[in-house]
């Protein structure tokens, strides 16, 4: 096969890469423009889409709630990602990586502010001492998990997920390496879940929060469309796990906030309330 394309002395940003995505790629970080955030009313506020990412924290805040964790009460104000409000002088002023999602801790008497999905975790796990076990063998056990994760996401997201469903030029070396990769590590996970209930043993964790807005949600067909492609139905151990997690009530909530789509009551834009989740699920029953 004939490649024509020749590799320049110095790359140029010349145009836009083209696809689904295209606005949040550029060679430079900062502010595009000026804009402030909103605040609401609760001690927590996150800005944030409901991308497999922007999943994991909403997933740990409901779960938070449900153990009656007051100050776990927060307002969700949605990121645009595909308009660029993740350029505005305010979001990077809080995550100057321009990456959702990021939050502020205003429960304090200096608010703090957090960046990058799983040290937004784990900031949360240790605030407010759930969901992170204690003793230092099993911590460090969920904590390798986490961190699997945040190096193995982006095979799979900006890898096979962009490659395979939104790239404007499907290239089959693109696709075969990422495949690859992305069934070794689906492999991986299913070859762990065989001994246990968890991903990290036999407690529910943040590497469980972490991990299952993108591979829970590969293997049950909510992002990608690449079910048959990945022959997902033979990874047994990850599906039994993926369809447990799923049927958490608090899940369920998380899953739905900053969403802008799915079915009509999948689609809450923002959250200030828990009223607002009871209200949407009320639509799909």
């Amino acid at each position: 096969m004939e490649n024509k394309y020749v590799i320049p002395k110095v790359w140029t940003f010349d145009s836009e890469s083209g696809g689904a995505w295209a606005k949040t790629n550029r060679p430079i970080a900062g502010a595009t423009h000026e804009a402030t955030l909103p605040k609401g009313k609760h001690p927590i506020q996150l800005y944030s889409m409901g991308t497999p990412n922007g999943q994991k924290v909403t997933i740990m805040l409901e779960e938070l709630l449900a153990l009656r964790e007051p100050n776990a009460e927060y307002d969700a104000h949605l990121i645009q990602i595909g308009e660029g409000d993740q350029f505005s002088s305010g979001f990077v002023d809080i995550n100057p990586n321009s990456k959702i999602p990021a939050l502020i801790d205003q429960s304090g008497d200096k608010p703090i502010e957090v960046f990058e999905s799983g040290a937004i975790l784990l900031y949360l796990a240790e605030k407010f001492g759930h969901f992170l076990p204690k003793p230092i063998a099993e911590r460090t056990q969920a904590l390798n998990w986490l961190f699997w994760l945040q190096g193995s996401a982006p095979y799979l997201g900006g890898g096979f997920g962009h490659f395979y469903a939104y790239a404007p030029l499907k290239i089959e070396y693109a696709i075969d390496r990422f495949t690859m990769e992305t069934k070794r590590q689906l492999d991986l996970l299913d070859k762990q879940l065989a001994s246990s209930q968890f991903i990290a043993g036999d407690l529910y964790s943040i590497a469980d929060m972490a991990i299952w807005p993108w591979y829970g949600n590969l293997v049950l067909g909510e992002i990608y469309n690449a079910g048959d492609f990945l022959d997902v139905s033979s990874y047994k151990h990850i599906q039994r796990w993926a369809k447990e997690i799923q049927q958490r009530p608090a899940v369920q909530r998380g899953r739905i906030v900053n969403r802008t789509w799915g079915e009509p009551w999948e689609l809450l834009e923002e959250r200030h309330n828990a009223s607002d989740i009871d209200n949407m699920l009320k639509l799909k029953q």
